[in-house]
């Protein structure tokens, strides 16, 4: 019963009815899932005008949508770049890439530099090279 009343008014945790219903009502079918646990749609028709466009996909992110843990093979196939799923070529991980970390903007964990608001330091005094402008020295 809890999971139902979740579904229903947690919209940010997984899909939502409505997007439940649009999966369904499209035809869509699971094609495929990643390593943070997002579940990949594709739906059965095309779209557009006498069905010259692309099949419709869609993600429905595991725990919190947060649309910087798509990787990069997967978001190459939701818009389009790869025709091929992730699943069945996958792309070759570079040397650069680094794993995902969460953007942590607006949490307690931000980073939150010396003189700033949050972190209720004193500023740091300024060197000579600086001089404040005065409207009376104008």
């Amino acid at each position: 019963m809890f999971g139902l009343i979740a579904k229903l008014f947690v919209w940010w945790k997984d899909a939502t009815p409505g997007t439940f219903l649009t999966l369904r009502m499209r035809g869509a079918k699971q094609v495929g899932s990643d390593e943070y646990g997002n579940r990949y749609f594709e739906e059965s028709g095309v779209t557009g005008p006498d069905g010259q466009g692309q099949k419709r996909r869609w993600v429905i992110y595991k725990g919190y949508a947060d649309a910087s843990r798509v990787p990069s093979d997967w978001h190459g196939w939701l818009h389009h770049t790869f025709d091929e799923l992730p699943t069945d070529t996958p792309l070759a991980r570079q040397a650069w890439e680094k794993d995902h970390h969460p953007n942590l903007t607006g949490t307690v964990h931000a980073y939150r530099p010396t003189g700033s608001l949050a972190v209720g330091d004193r500023r740091q005094s300024t060197t000579g090279d600086y001089q404040a402008w005065s409207p009376d020295e104008a």
